[in-house]
């Protein structure tokens, strides 16, 4: 593990089916895949060779079309899935070696899970059920309801602590959901289409939630979704599969300009570029030239577009949040990074399978 990760996932498989050692070497040495295993050997390739790393403080957005196994990747992170080989190192402790104490242990109180469908209790009121993970570390009464309390302030519900479940939307249930996560201190959170069963204003809602709270708490988040629109919005890094494959991996600008294959460049073809990059992506550092005010670095490039309004041929300092000024942009490459992707290389990482698949 590298200094700046949590968790670390190395030759992860997972075979279901009534025989998996025996149908693993299928897989890793003859390279077997999904399809020709379901239908010759009678089992089901969940994982094939996934090994990725979540960098401590990052959304990690691990996406995919249904059955390409992200949900089954996210329940390995905490053993509610075992693999069929593999490791998963958490701040350089291979999780597989834990003791089924310690499990119960890590799972209380490192890495705290949000469902898609709420999980919550349907007899206990918001505060219990936000209270309830401290309940099960062991914290006091009292002493968890004033904790759950604050989360539920800082979600947006106060006024809602003795209402039950069924008394709120979709939208409000998650938020619950969201809350009970964090009350708990974990500093790994596990969202599973967390937001996926919610209408799309209200999903637009949570993930600004979301984003707010992570600004501030910094936590290590693995987010499962299926939506491209959400990866690219809540991820620091996005990582894609394809039947149990990683595809492709890398930051918002390798997906967006740099897709890895044909598969992955249909996914982002009809993403608005303008309104995902950031003017981070297209920045160069050399300043020379560059006057008027700065552009922020977060600057998403549609609303970069405004800064040469009155220069279009001029240049613009770009900052960042604690660096001050760090390089420039110009209205070229802007326009270049919005209306021509380059889909012939890939800074991210391209797994074997995919450049087969190529």
């Amino acid at each position: 593990m590298t200094p700046e990760s949590k968790i670390a996932i190395a030759g992860l498989y997972k075979i279901f089916g009534p025989d998996p050692a025996a149908a693993l070497p299928l897989v890793r040495d003859r390279g077997i895949g999904k399809t020709e295993l379901l239908e010759q050997h009678g089992h089901v390739l969940g994982l094939d060779n996934i090994s990725m790393t979540v960098r401590q403080g990052d959304v990690h957005v691990v996406m995919g079309l249904s059955g390409s196994g992200k949900s089954t990747l996210i329940r390995h992170l905490n053993r509610l899935i075992e693999p069929t080989a593999g490791s998963i190192h958490v701040d350089g402790t291979d999780i597989m070696d834990l003791s089924p104490r310690a499990l119960r242990h890590f799972r209380r109180h490192r890495a705290s899970m949000v469902f898609q469908r709420f999980a919550l209790h349907p007899h206990r009121t918001v505060l219990g059920n936000v209270a309830y993970g401290l309940r099960v570390q062991g914290v006091k009464r009292a002493t968890a309801e004033a904790r759950a309390r604050g989360w539920i302030e800082r979600v947006g519900l106060s006024g809602f602590e003795d209402r039950f479940p069924t008394a709120l939307s979709g939208g409000m249930q998650q938020r619950v959901g969201l809350a009970r996560a964090l009350a708990t201190d974990s500093d790994i959170l596990l969202m599973d289409e967390a937001f996926s069963a919610l209408d799309p204003l209200i999903r637009t809602d949570m993930q600004g939630v979301l984003l707010a709270l992570q600004a501030e708490l910094r936590k290590t988040i693995v987010f499962i979704t299926h939506d491209l629109d959400e990866a690219l919005r809540l991820g620091d890094r996005i990582a894609i599969l394809r039947d149990g494959a990683v595809i492709q991996e890398g930051t918002t600008p390798e997906i967006v300009m740099r897709p890895a294959d044909a598969y992955i460049a249909d996914f982002v073809k009809d993403i608005n570029r303008a309104r995902v990059l950031r003017v981070k992506a297209v920045m160069t550092s050399d300043r020379a030239g560059a006057r008027g005010p700065a552009v922020d670095a977060q600057t998403t490039l549609e609303e970069a577009l405004t800064a040469f309004h009155d220069d279009p041929s001029g240049r613009r300092p770009v900052s960042r949040e604690g660096e001050g000024i760090v390089g420039s942009v110009g209205l070229p490459e802007i326009l270049r990074a919005i209306e021509r992707p380059d889909i012939s290389g890939s800074d991210a990482r391209v797994t074997p399978q995919a450049r087969a698949a190529g």
